[in-house]
């Protein structure tokens, strides 16, 4: 089999990082929409027990925002929930992460999925230059301050700008409503709304 052929038939994976505290209906319709549109198999939501550009306290446990992300994907078996970080070190890193799935999974392709904010700041991120030399990166549009500037790394060949609908809904937002009592189901799957509905989770 030739180095074209073997990559061909590589099971193709979009990794779609996050604390996903909780998932909520704007991260279906973008997983959604770029399983839809692009040639990957498979499209992982890989939940981060503590990232490390933010803060652990407003957490939810990591086996809670797994379920819900468990619960939410049910219906779409293109989508599929990943705990792979729970067993690494803590603060988790995408690029020991990769490493890691790359070793376990030495036939599958893994490419990167985030939104232009993140892009912009992914020079902060730990071996950043390796990262994007060998992944893939479909990057997801948001709503700027014209103030910001467009990434350089836009213009490198491993990055792909997608067309994808911009749905601003905050995590931070939902939570806060459900701490105040405000009504959140439109804002989440009707199963991750059922899973949060009578309990104390953000209250």
């Amino acid at each position: 089999m030739t180095a074209i052929h073997y990559f061909l038939s590589m099971k193709k994976i979009g990794l779609f990082f996050g604390s996903f505290n909780p998932i909520h209906i704007g991260h279906l319709i973008l997983a959604n929409y770029i399983i839809e549109n692009t040639d990957m198999d498979e499209l992982w939501f890989v939940v981060s027990p503590q990232n490390p550009f933010k803060d652990k306290k407003s957490l939810l446990k990591d086996h809670n925002r797994l379920d819900m992300v468990q619960h939410a994907l049910k219906n779409y078996p293109k989508l599929r929930a990943s705990n792979v970080e729970f067993s690494l070190p803590v603060p988790s890193y995408t690029i020991d992460t990769l490493t890691y799935l790359h070793e376990k999974h030495p036939d599958y392709s893994f490419s990167l999925i985030m939104g232009e904010d993140n892009l912009n700041g992914l020079s902060k991120w730990k071996n950043a230059d390796t990262l994007i030399k060998n992944h893939h990166i479909i990057v997801y549009p948001r709503v700027f301050d014209e103030a910001k500037k467009e990434s350089d790394y836009l213009q490198h060949e491993n990055i792909s700008l997608i067309k994808a609908p911009i749905i601003e809904l905050s995590a931070t937002e939902i939570r806060n409503m459900i701490k105040e009592g405000k009504n959140v189901r439109p804002m989440l799957p009707p199963e991750v709304f059922d899973y949060l509905d009578g309990s104390n989770f953000y209250k």
